[in-house]
């Protein structure tokens, strides 16, 4: 057994519990349940790889726990439906979570995620003004979902259903969806797409199926926006195809044509969002009308960005936050609320060592502008000028506003 390969494993499975977490603790409860279960996944992959690991037992533990807190955040908002699903799992019983054989198949086989834990359906309350910035991406996504829902008599030639968001990660492709979803007062469904790929997940081929089937149905009720996140984990292209992905994959695009030829006056959408487009078939670039580049921020929305994040903290009154932004160029959305929970932490950091930390007058001194400097030394931006380059140049021959 390599203890590296299982280390990565057990760390990757820490970060997106942390990530979980974090989601969790901001009310975020759609995202906190799919890192949560994706922090599961590794975890069973861990030990399904390793079967003799001596720490197994105790990584089992904590992917029974995070099973959990996905029932609660469920159940508590309304997102776990009555048990009338004949293909959800069986609940963890005391004897499995006790076992000394950690990747036993009953453990396995409960920490399986059902349909219910791979689709979040919300009705998300976020307004076009929080998102900041990216004034094209907006644009361009209300004209082929906001428009024809107001207005549908206007588009006697149809509109798009599938619309592909694409560009470096953290720049708000999820914020563009769910303001989408709230400004037509529709249904929000936050897919995660490397969860049903996941061969810990079931018929991955089912899951497609019955995804679209009930969201036929629940357009009843208002219209819908399927979101998929990571949709390259579900289209992308494979050097070897391992556990029915040509079928699964041959499964979407025929829902997808289903919903534009025989669904003309439905109001179901599909938004994809990936950081690594190129990675797409063109039949599934063909299905996405839309095809909208969600680059970093500028220099006016990144400016923005700073004042909400430096707003609740204790700053310089000589810090000129036009000067903030300049430095930040090349940073995006999620770098720069980064780098201010790291000035945060810094200034806390030297209060408790201080010895004044516990000390309830005490506050933490006001952030300054060498502060900034010396933060920004150690946090580089996550996108590469390569990376950049290669946006650019996949957007000059399959960008469609």
């Amino acid at each position: 057994m390599s203890v590296l390969a299982a280390k990565e494993l057990e760390e990757t499975a820490t970060r997106y519990a942390a990530e979980a977490i974090r989601h969790d603790s901001h009310g975020a409860r759609g995202k906190a349940i799919q890192m949560y279960q994706v922090a599961i996944q590794t975890l069973l992959k861990l030990a399904h790889l390793y079967p003799d690991y001596k720490l197994n037992k105790l990584y089992m533990d904590r992917a029974m726990a995070y099973q959990e807190r996905i029932k609660a955040l469920q159940s508590a908002h309304g997102l776990l439906p009555p048990d009338d699903n004949p293909e959800r799992g069986e609940e963890v019983s005391d004897e499995s979570s006790t076992s000394t054989n950690a990747s036993s198949p009953g453990v396995v086989e409960s920490l399986k995620a059902s349909y219910n834990e791979l689709v979040m359906q919300e009705k998300p309350n976020v307004k076009w003004d929080e998102v900041v910035g990216l004034d094209e991406a907006k644009n361009a996504i209300r004209e082929a979902i906001t428009f024809p829902v107001q207005r549908p008599d206007l588009f006697p030639l149809g509109w798009p259903r599938g619309v592909l968001l694409y560009g470096p990660p953290g720049c708000g492709k999820t914020m563009l969806a769910a303001a989408t979803a709230a400004e037509i007062d529709g249904y929000f469904v936050n897919v995660d797409a490397a969860s049903i790929m996941s061969k810990w997940l079931g018929e991955a081929e089912k899951n497609v199926a019955k995804l679209f089937q009930s969201m036929r149905k629940m357009i009843e009720n208002g219209p819908v926006v399927i979101f998929i996140d990571e949709i390259d984990s579900l289209l992308g292209t494979r050097s070897q195809e391992i556990g029915g992905e040509v079928r699964v994959r041959n499964q979407f695009l025929k829902e997808m044509d289903g919903i534009t030829d025989k669904g003309k006056n439905l109001h179901l959408y599909v938004i994809g969002a990936t950081n690594k487009p190129w990675t797409l078939d063109w039949p599934f670039l063909r299905r996405f009308q839309k095809r909208i580049h969600v680059p970093l921020p500028n220099n006016e929305a990144r400016a923005q960005m700073l004042r909400l994040y430096t707003a609740p903290l204790k700053m310089d009154p000589e810090i000129s936050i036009d000067e903030l932004a300049e430095l930040t160029d090349g940073y995006s959305g999620s770098d720069t609320r980064d780098i201010c929970q790291a000035l945060q932490l810094k200034v806390v950091r030297e209060l408790f060592q201080s010895g004044r930390g516990a000390d309830k007058d005490s506050q933490p001194r006001p952030i300054t502008l060498e502060d900034f400097k010396q933060v920004l030394e150690t946090r580089k931006p996550s996108v590469s000028v390569e990376m950049l380059r290669a946006y650019a140049n996949w957007s000059d021959n399959y960008k469609a506003l």
